[in-house]
């Protein structure tokens, strides 16, 4: 399967890609790729690309890069929404908006439940306690 990916190219703190299409089995810095429909300055930028020859490798069933995907959408080449690259946030748990809400019954049958729970073990490690230092002091 065909690829349309980055290549970065540039400088430490100096980013610029180049926009390949590979094939998907090989990584872009192998330098084995089919052919350079564009580039990315990503400081200034900056987009080239060859709307047509990017059109075509689509139309052979090439695959997008989100990335690229959104370099496409702005420039107006590809129509559609933009995809977000960011890593997923976490999902607030449902905990936390139930002790924004007001729910008063459900925290009132949790604790004594609780409390009848950890009353045992209280008064189990009570004995031992003293036995312990009686022993000590001997």
């Amino acid at each position: 399967m065909l690829t349309i990916r980055l290549q970065r190219r540039g400088r430490k703190n100096d980013p610029s890609f180049r926009v390949l299409v590979l094939d998907s089995k090989k990584g872009p810095k192998t330098g084995k790729y089919l052919e350079m429909v564009g580039s990315y300055d990503a400081r200034t930028d900056r987009v080239e690309l060859e709307a047509e020859r990017i059109k075509h490798w689509m139309s052979q069933g090439a695959q997008v890069s989100d990335t690229v995907h959104n370099l496409l959408v702005s420039k107006g080449i590809v129509e559609g929404k933009k995809r977000n690259v960011l890593p997923k946030k976490t999902v607030a748990k449902p905990e936390v908006v139930a002790e924004t809400a007001p729910a008063a019954p459900v925290v009132s049958e949790e604790a004594p439940v609780a409390e009848v729970a950890a009353e045992p073990v209280v008064a189990e490690a009570a004995p031992e306690a003293p036995a312990a230092t009686e022993a000590a002091a001997e």
